[in-house]
């Protein structure tokens, strides 16, 4: 099996299973499972009145603007390697 074929995890979000499929390696897989977990624990701790959808929507609303800004992180970096 090659590094860009599909694999399936099953994995435990919130106390609800799925079965996802990518080309992760389960390491990866693992790690974002446990983060994820731990994200939602905090919202949840720290704003006790939020649904379990409009945890998962802020979830993921911090999940891309933190790949924004790594991604002009490494533009910048990128830029700089060319002056």
């Amino acid at each position: 099996m090659s590094d860009n074929e599909k694999k399936r995890y099953k994995i435990k979000i919130d106390n609800e299973e799925y079965t996802i499929a990518g080309p992760g390696s389960l390491e990866q897989v693992r790690a974002a499972e446990q983060l994820v977990n731990e994200q939602l624990h905090f919202l949840k701790n720290n704003n006790p009145d939020l649904t379990p959808l409009q945890r998962a929507n802020l979830l993921a609303f911090n999940a891309v603007s933190d790949r924004i800004n790594k991604q002009k992180e490494l533009n910048n970096v990128k830029k700089q390697q060319k002056e």
